[in-house]
């Protein structure tokens, strides 16, 4: 860990803990700055906020009172999660107060060189391919960032000869100043979160802010299947290597006669990946750019797509029971999501879906339900879910107050050879705190229904 010095001495308002902020605040403390920390949830509630004082930091807890701007902050460290609406954040931009979050820190801590990926649909898996590739090649990676893991805790252990592979949101790319990553990855751009951005293009701009202070020495890992993130790579200094699952590529990763190629150089059979569905060709394709990059060999590479069959919440089998197979796809926190995870499967599919509603209708998953057979609904999308399932002519949709009731009553209705999909093609805020516990809850119900067979 570099101990920068930048902060010596400053006064710092870490906005909203969770595990970013309460890593963001110790840090700070530990690197000499003034630190406050500010955070919604009741102080006699918040054991987070009670170790925090016991380091000797200023803590404020129960509401996110606006008069705080008053007491000369320099920089406030604010959680993702935290939308720029909130009257703190919006009276801070007035001032013109500096605002980061946390994965600023990580970078300039950090002795490790970073690959970060970015992109609407696709980064958790690919972080992850890359990850598992790094490590096969015995590169001793890390991981962290927005899969679970806080950068800025990881950047404290990583040394010179390691590198974090670091999942990036949007929200977490509103906040950076100096943050650049070796390699950049954006898989893909589609609406979202617009419930959080003020409008798409501020969300489009927010991800290409991980490419906005790379170098010539820098690599961009792009889509070349999408025109918009074309245009977009037009303003980075980096080195561009393309990525197509539509066009063959001599000058990056594509597919030729059903095999992944990189520079021309064949890799492996299509045919031999393990990682089901046709929407993972693009993280797999993005993710062998990137260790190609890094001087990974074919053989870890092949062995990696021949064994990973896919990372928690995404795609992921759980059980088979009298010849059905249950999947979590809880992550599907949109529609584009929980349409690549239906279109991934020939069987017959019961979809288990709804959740927060970010006003937005499900039209756009009408197409994708064409091999559903039935609906079961929860949530506050449920009557707009419905609506597009009646559209597409799904015959049985039903309503269930939560992921748990969904599964037994999805068995009930299914028959052998079925598929039963969590894809929920919506966020989880409205019911669990989180899309993993959404899953979770799902798993358990699933091994429960067992038990009780």
């Amino acid at each position: 860990m570099k101990n920068i010095t930048k902060y010596q001495h400053k006064k710092i308002l870490v906005l909203g803990l969770a595990k970013s902020g309460v890593v963001a605040a110790s840090l700070l403390h530990r690197l000499g700055a003034f630190v406050t920390v500010n955070d919604y949830k009741p102080f006699e509630e918040n054991p987070d906020a009670q170790d925090l004082l016991e380091q000797g930091i200023k803590v404020i807890c129960g509401s996110h009172p606006v008069d705080l701007l008053d007491e000369g902050f320099e920089l406030i460290v604010k959680n993702p999660g935290i939308p720029y609406t909130n009257p703190l954040v919006s009276g801070a931009v007035k001032l013109g107060l500096p605002i980061i979050t946390e994965v600023e820190l990580a970078y300039e801590i950090t002795e490790s060189d970073i690959i970060g990926i970015t992109g609407t649909n696709g980064k958790t898996t690919t972080t992850t391919l890359i990850f598992e590739m790094l490590k096969q090649a015995k590169k001793n990676p890390l991981i962290a960032g927005n899969i679970g893991t806080v950068a800025s805790e990881v950047a404290q252990i990583a040394t010179p000869d390691q590198t974090m592979v670091v999942e990036l949101s949007s929200f977490q790319l509103m906040g950076i100043d100096t943050f650049k990553p070796h390699i950049a990855i954006v898989t893909n751009l589609y609406e979202a979160h617009l419930d959080y951005h003020s409008h798409w293009d501020e969300y489009i701009g927010a991800k290409i802010n991980i490419t906005k202070n790379q170098t010539e020495d820098d690599f961009l890992v792009v889509n070349t299947d999408q025109d918009i993130l074309m245009d977009l790579a037009k303003t980075t200094k980096a080195q561009i290597i393309p990525f197509s699952t539509k066009n063959y590529l001599p000058d990056g990763a594509s597919i030729q006669d059903g095999k992944l190629t990189y520079m021309g150089e064949e890799i492996m059979d299509i045919a031999d990946i393990a990682l089901p569905g046709a929407h993972n060709l693009e993280n797999i394709l993005s993710a062998v750019a990137a260790v190609k990059i890094k001087g990974v060999e074919n053989d870890a590479i092949c062995h990696v797509l021949s064994t990973f069959t896919g990372v928690k919440h995404r795609s992921q089998f759980i059980s088979e029971l009298k010849g059905r197979k249950f999947y979590n796809d809880s992550k599907a926190t949109n529609i584009l999501a929980a349409s690549s995870a239906l279109n991934a499967f020939n069987d017959p599919i019961i979809l288990l879906a709804g959740g927060l509603d970010r006003g937005n209708e499900f039209d756009e998953l009408i197409p994708a339900l064409s091999n559903v057979k039935a609906l079961i609904l929860f949530g506050e999308t449920a009557g707009k879910i419905e609506k597009a399932g009646k559209a597409a002519g799904i015959q049985t949709i039903i309503r269930v107050h939560n992921v748990e009731e969904a599964v037994p009553a999805a068995y009930e209705l299914s028959d052998k050879g079925d598929v039963i999909l969590l894809s929920p093609a919506c966020a989880s805020w409205d019911q669990y705190r989180t899309f993993e516990v959404r899953g979770d809850i799902f798993i358990d119900a699933v091994h429960k229904l067992e038990e009780s067979s």
